[in-house]
């Protein structure tokens, strides 16, 4: 037996963060980064907080792939201030913490049911709407990845205000990583039909609106699709889990400091080959792995409608490697200048171990071997 469901009411729209001016809470903490505040994109949080007569405190130690020990810092500061409610403010990092901050707060001492806000500032992670949340531990170079319905925010607010001045950069990177997100629920042994019609949609988005929100910054249309799509794809990858690309991409994050979504979309050529086994040299089959048949279903998604299997799966392949040029995103490790090929190399033995061992490779649907995510982590170079 099988069950979806969506636990998190999600606002999106023009105005959308005018809902925090009707929140029923009179404390509220929150925690957001540096750049939000520093910005005075936090303004448009407190102001709106301020009409609905709502007294808050702010918590902004949060920093790129959330340490221990910010944690840490921020379970101590909410326990102190014990708050009706938290507001997350800012990009995954953001949010993942303020997530675990919040259940590692109430395991330590329940004073109340504390529900959480989720506003991104940016379009890619989807954890508005998720039960995950990735902690690092620095010192020995790995990610913690969470997963308990207790992670899970009561409330998205989607406005896409809020990434209006997000660079092209990391428009690109957060845009990959939401049509990452979508392909691999897609395809993922624990794909449902409700998790699919998501994910589809999310990739019809990323198809017609990515390019468009990358080249024009102040497209806001394509802004609050983007916006949208990336919560479609939480959604999706909430119920049916992701897979190898995603297994592969963490470790890079935590030995390399490869931003997220660029690790996934430097890889998903590779797994797309992978999963399906196909690449330039392959010839007709009678019979293809189950994944092929998904593969070609997004390529008609995305108009890459072709020939046969092979040439179909090919174009999707083509296609992804096209939006790469196009948003500038590097194809290989190689044309990373601050990471060498002997630095590298002489990882990829570690990089297959900790993929093999995270969880978000457990729903892929191919079992790869180490010595297979050796191959696609040298080929990636």
């Amino acid at each position: 037996m099988k069950s979806f469901d969506i636990k998190t009411k999600i606002y999106f729209g023009e105005n959308a963060l005018d809902r925090l001016a009707e929140l029923p809470y009179k404390k509220v903490m929150i925690i957001t980064d540096p750049f939000v505040v520093q910005s005075g994109m936090l303004k448009l949080i407190t102001y709106r907080l301020e009409e609905g007569s709502s007294v808050f405190e702010v918590f902004s130690d949060v920093v790129p792939d959330p340490p221990v020990e910010k944690i840490v810092a921020g379970v101590k500061a909410l326990l102190e201030y014990k708050p009706e409610a938290v507001i997350a403010v800012g990009g995954g990092s953001a949010i993942d913490s303020a997530k675990s901050i919040k259940k590692f707060a109430l395991d330590i001492e329940r004073f109340g049911d504390i529900p959480l806000i989720a506003i991104p500032t940016t379009s890619g992670t989807g954890s508005e709407v998720t039960s995950f949340a990735v902690i690092s531990d620095p010192q020995n170079q790995v990610k913690y990845p969470l997963v308990s319905d207790e992670l899970i925010p009561s409330e998205a607010i989607l406005d896409a205000e809020l990434v209006r001045s997000v660079p092209p950069a990391v428009t690109a990177d957060t845009g990959m990583d939401v049509l990452t997100h979508a392909i691999e629920a897609y395809v993922s042994i624990n794909n449902n039909e409700f998790s699919a019609a998501l994910a589809e949609k999310a990739i019809e988005i990323c198809g017609v609106w990515l390019l468009r929100a990358y080249l024009d910054g102040n497209d806001m249309h394509a802004r609050q699709k983007i916006h949208v799509a990336s919560c479609l794809a939480g959604l999706a990858f909430n119920s049916a889990s992701l897979g190898l690309n995603h297994g592969m991409a963490h470790p890079l994050g935590a030995n390399f400091h490869i931003p997220h979504g660029r690790a996934n979309a430097m890889l998903l050529p590779h797994i797309i080959e992978f999963n399906s086994d196909i690449n330039i040299h392959s010839k007709t089959k009678k019979e293809y792995l189950p994944a092929v048949r998904k593969y070609c279903n997004i390529a008609k998604l995305l108009g890459l409608n072709n020939f046969n299997e092979i040439t179909t799966v090919r174009a999707l392949v083509n296609w992804i490697q096209f939006m790469l040029k196009e948003m500038n995103i590097p194809i290989c490790i190689s044309q990373m200048e601050k990471i060498s090929e002997s630095e590298y190399m002489a990882k990829i033995d570690v990089l297959a171990e900790a993929a093999l061992s995270d969880a978000c490779t457990k729903t892929n649907p191919r079992v790869p071997t180490k010595a297979q995510v050796k191959e696609i982590y040298r080929n990636l170079w």
